[in-house]
């Protein structure tokens, strides 16, 4: 079998519920990875899976020139959890396309052509946020890349400094980068960011793809440094696990984005389940979870496995475990000896993002997968 992109995992997943993923024989994987954060109300979830159905019956699908009802819900629900005054939203479908909205429109709207991204950084893989990415294996053989493209040090003010000017239309940032390995900037690290932008007329962007909708104890993580961006991007969990992205803008950018469409952009369905996604993360107060439980798991693996890892670092439930070692064969024996599914960032790194409907007893099987785990190959 032909399968393109993605190298096939020895695991065929039949279905989901809550936490759980099976397979065709009814074994059962603790999903610690959520298939990389898209699922932060857990699989299946009822309130989700009722309000899909509800508008698969009365309409699927309608370009996005057509009023919808589901649509401006949607809109309203985003812009009341939008960060400080930020009032629109474009709708698309996916993390990268979210990100490319977000370069075309603070190109358009500055004038310059400039972006300043990060080492480490990940922010996609279509071409214009293929040049926001830092790491090299992802862009072999895709060149020549977008031009005017630069990369600062991660959370190193005076390097970005260095970097920045005039002619610099964005700077691109993850407030916690994900793929690079769980890095987290010093403290006061984004505030300076917004603040030296401000300074030269350039947009902040900030990519909260991986850290937004409560994954590390705020629904936004931008909440936490008490900033707002000019652009902030989402995708991957806002519905739940369908395929979507927003670009959130201030007005100044808004006010001259330039011409840009979708096909698919904002579809019924994918409304009702960001609809649906968004209100149950709020109701069942799950960013607080993810405050408490992350809190939690550090606190445990650090007192339970800290002399056998080189560092455990995160923010709610976005924890990154760096090994002495490679970490796929932890990855690999989670999975065939103690039916837990967790992810990689980088080689030396484990990664959690599991859904934030988690509880204590989910954490507690992996601190016992993990720390029996490392004492058997320390």
């Amino acid at each position: 079998m032909n399968n393109f992109i993605f190298s096939r995992k020895n695991i065929h997943i039949d279905r989901g519920d809550g936490v759980y993923l099976y397979t065709p024989d009814g074994t059962a994987y603790l999903d610690l990875g959520a298939s990389y954060a898209c699922v932060p109300v857990g699989h299946n979830h009822p309130d989700v899976i009722s309000s899909i159905q509800n508008q698969l019956e009365k309409l699927s699908y309608v370009q996005g020139s057509f009023p919808v009802t589901i649509r401006d819900d949607f809109h309203e629900k985003l812009i009341e959890i939008s960060p400080g005054d930020i009032q629109n939203i474009w709708l698309c479908n996916s993390g990268t396309e979210a990100n490319e909205a977000a370069i075309k429109f603070a190109r358009h709207a500055t004038k310059r052509s400039q972006i300043i991204s990060t080492k480490q950084a990940f922010h996609g893989r279509t071409l214009g946020a293929l040049s926001a990415t830092w790491k090299p294996t992802y862009k072999k053989g895709f060149g020549p890349l977008t031009p005017d493209f630069d990369f600062a040090t991660f959370g190193d003010v005076e390097s970005l400094v260095d970097t920045i000017s005039e002619e610099t239309a964005a700077v691109i940032v993850e407030p916690i980068q994900g793929e690079g390995g769980v890095n987290l900037p010093p403290p006061g690290y984004l505030q300076e960011v917004r603040k030296i932008t401000e300074e030269v007329g350039a947009a902040m962007i900030l990519d909260e793809i991986q850290t937004g909708l409560g994954r590390t104890g705020s629904f936004w993580t931008c909440n936490q440094d008490n900033i707002v961006p000019d652009i902030l991007t989402s995708a991957k969990g806002l519905a739940n696990g369908l395929p979507i992205g927003a670009t959130f803008c201030k007005d100044w950018i808004a006010n001259d984005p330039g011409n840009h469409g979708g096909t698919f952009s904002g579809g019924p369905v994918i409304c009702a389940a960001g609809n649906a996604t968004i209100d149950v993360i709020q109701r069942e107060n799950l960013s607080n979870n993810a405050s408490k439980l992350g809190s939690y798991i550090i606190k445990e693996l650090e007192g339970a496995i800290g002399d056998q890892t080189r560092d455990i670092r995160g923010s709610g439930l976005l924890i990154g475990i760096q090994v002495k070692h490679g970490s796929g064969p932890i990855l690999n024996k989670l999975a065939s000896n103690h039916g837990i599914l967790a992810l990689p960032a980088g080689k030396t790194v484990v990664r959690l993002l599991p859904p934030l409907t988690i509880d204590k007893t989910h954490a507690e099987d992996f601190i016992s997968a993990i720390t029996q785990i490392l004492e058997e190959t320390s």
